[in-house]
């Protein structure tokens, strides 16, 4: 074991690490209820029971720790992402059903766990405030992993599960239509329904493969369904 190691595994480094995590999940709690213009670091301190001095110690002010809040918020909500992204159906026997499955995943430990809930809503409320710290989200966070959705929509295009030609914007479609049924306005702390979320699941996989199924009976051979989709990328005057 490093030094390094040795150094962080002690008592003093863990508490420290735990404190600021503390801090930083009383300070998300506190934006997301009071709004960050009128949330002050004393309420941060009381939720997070700690003193004011140690918030300032641990993270800095208010600024400081907004931003803390929203990189740790994408960091865990990038990771939790790419866990969830190894249910997404590669050879599905059932199409329709695995989506759904996978629908469920997304909205149960992405969209509407806590740190989901609590992205959405800052960003709803305060992006137009604070557009600099937001640049988080898109550089590390669920808004840089969005693509990876679209690579898998890409390879089940290419296998002929599905027909489209812009697998980003039917990533970005599917996102949209497994949130529409999902009630935006619940208190903090809350999350749908199993029914609620079954439903919002079941009707947008419904809709996207309405749009996007292949345009034959299903199932059909891959290797007939991927020659006709190169047929027509070769000679589309033949549509």
């Amino acid at each position: 074991m490093s030094e390094l190691s040795i150094a962080t595994n002690h008592p003093f480094f863990r508490g420290h690490a735990s404190k600021r995590q503390a801090i930083l999940d009383a300070a998300k709690r506190t934006f997301v209820r009071d709004g960050v213009a009128a949330a002050s670091i004393d309420a941060v301190a009381a939720e997070a029971g700690v003193s004011r001095q140690t918030v300032y110690n641990q993270i800095g002010d208010k600024e400081r720790l907004f931003a803390a809040v929203v990189e740790d918020i994408t960091a865990r909500s990038s990771a939790q992402l790419f866990a969830v992204l190894g249910s997404f159906p590669d050879k599905p026997e059932d199409l329709h059903a695995e989506l759904v499955t996978f629908a469920r995943h997304l909205i149960t430990r992405c969209i509407c766990d806590d740190d989901g809930h609590a992205l959405a809503n800052l960003i709803r409320n305060e992006a137009h405030r604070y557009p600099e710290l937001f640049t988080a989200w898109k550089e590390y966070g669920p808004g840089k992993t969005w693509p990876a959705i679209s690579a898998r929509f890409a390879q089940l295009a290419y296998g002929g599960y599905l027909d489209l030609e812009d697998p980003t914007l039917a990533a970005r479609q599917f996102m949209a239509l497994i949130q529409a049924d999902i009630p935006h306005d619940r208190p903090c702390g809350t999350r749908p329904s199993e029914e609620e979320v079954s439903r919002a699941a079941r009707n947008a996989v419904t809709t996207f493969l309405r749009a996007f199924g292949p345009r034959q009976s299903y199932p059909a051979s891959v290797e007939d369904v991927a020659q006709k989709r190169l047929d027509r990328l070769r000679n589309p005057a033949s549509d």
